[in-house]
């Protein structure tokens, strides 16, 4: 009999949530087959049978956090030993397999019971309230018992709900920036007359911050409270908004601008159908939310750390401003840049805007390669 631990699933990730098992107890399964999908910071991974047998226990519950290293399945690897015809004492002589099929006279056999769907911290939270979770009907995902149900339960107010998933690592990166981080805002408009019609803005901004990291590095860089680590490649996050929460998929080398319309599409497809890989999510060197999709002109954003700035830009509007000395009507992009002021001078932030700023107002990419 062995037993199989959550594997270590890289990127420093310490635990996941079980969300669905692929198999059941007593089946067969052959190895690298589906074994259970699990939810790490933001990405869902399908975890492999690590070897052939017969699943014996899941050890773990669809709704629990589980450490790595920690148990997660029980598998019967070997094959059980055929003794053939018996002769004599059938209760002194019968194989172990069959001996444990047959409950013992002073160990009866327990009566099969509906299993329970809930979390450590939820089964921690009955305990502290005195209820049996047995009687408790589960209002979560798949019937997983919730804490509103155990104060509910217990009699108690319901507050809400215990956050899972994407809103849970949201909700832990929020905290971890609000302890380490400085931030200081930055803002400033880019007169945007000159786009072409139907010019993409994320394609536009992207091109833009690739360029100001090349003319102030600075703000493309890591800082874990005291070392610097500067980039020469520029690795983009790019917040997208989905019904689970805020998920940052990765651009890998946005100097790089080849296909790069299908490439943020292809990002975006992939944490919508939470399809994206753990490695896909990490190692950003800079951030860019465009929530002016949504609505809003400018916004004190978070920086993610080890990261020093996110760029964010606002909804587009025109706006009326001097022009040659008279009243013009331009469409304007509000732009809000978010810095860690540890690390980032206010000259640097500053900087870099401009060049972020500069590089939109020139006119459409496909018009300067004619000129």
């Amino acid at each position: 009999m062995t037993v199989f631990v959550l594997p270590d699933l890289g990127e420093g990730l310490t635990e996941a949530e079980v969300v669905a098992w692929q198999v059941t107890e007593g089946e067969h399964i052959i190895a690298d087959q589906p074994l259970v999908s699990v939810e790490t910071d933001k990405a869902v991974v399908e975890v492999p049978a690590p070897y052939s047998g017969t699943v014996k226990a899941l050890l773990a519950k669809v709704g629990d956090i589980v450490a790595t290293g920690a148990p997660l399945v029980e598998i019967k690897t070997g094959k059980d030993v055929d003794k053939g015809a018996i002769v004599g004492d059938l209760d002194a002589k019968a194989p172990e397999t069959e001996q444990r099929r047959k409950p013992s006279s002073d160990r009866p056999a327990r009566p099969a019971t509906k299993a329970i769907k809930a979390s450590p911290a939820i089964r921690k939270l009955a305990r502290e309230k005195g209820v049996d979770l047995a009687g408790v009907s589960g209002s979560g995902p798949d019937g997983a018992i919730l804490s509103s149900d155990i104060l509910a339960a217990a009699g108690g107010q319901v507050e809400g709900e215990e956050l899972r998933g994407v809103r849970r690592a949201m909700a832990r990166a929020m905290t971890r920036a609000g302890q380490t981080v400085v931030p200081a805002t930055v803002t400033e408009r880019a007169d945007i007359h000159a786009w072409a019609s139907g010019e993409n803005p994320t394609h536009r901004l992207v091109h833009a911050i690739a360029k100001a990291c090349e003319k102030e590095p600075a703000l493309n860089a890591w800082f874990d409270g005291s070392r610097r680590q500067l980039h020469d490649r520029v690795d983009l996050g790019l917040a997208v908004d989905t019904p689970d929460g805020l998920i940052v998929p990765v651009l890998r080398n946005i100097k790089d601008t080849s296909d790069i319309a299908n490439r943020i599409e292809k990002a975006k497809t992939s944490v919508r159908n939470r399809t994206a890989a753990p490695a896909d999510l990490q190692g950003a060197t800079i951030t860019l939310s465009n929530f002016g999709t949504l609505g809003g002109a400018f916004a004190s954003l978070v920086v993610s750390p080890p990261q020093v700035a996110i760029l964010g830009a606002g909804r587009i509007s025109e706006v009326c401003v001097a022009v040659q000395g008279k009243a013009g009507i331009r469409r304007s992009l509000p732009l809000s840049l978010t810095f860690d002021h540890r690390a980032v001078t206010g000259a640097e932030a500053a900087r870099f805007l401009e060049a972020v700023r500069s590089e939109l107002e020139k006119p459409a990419i496909a018009e300067r390669k004619k000129h």
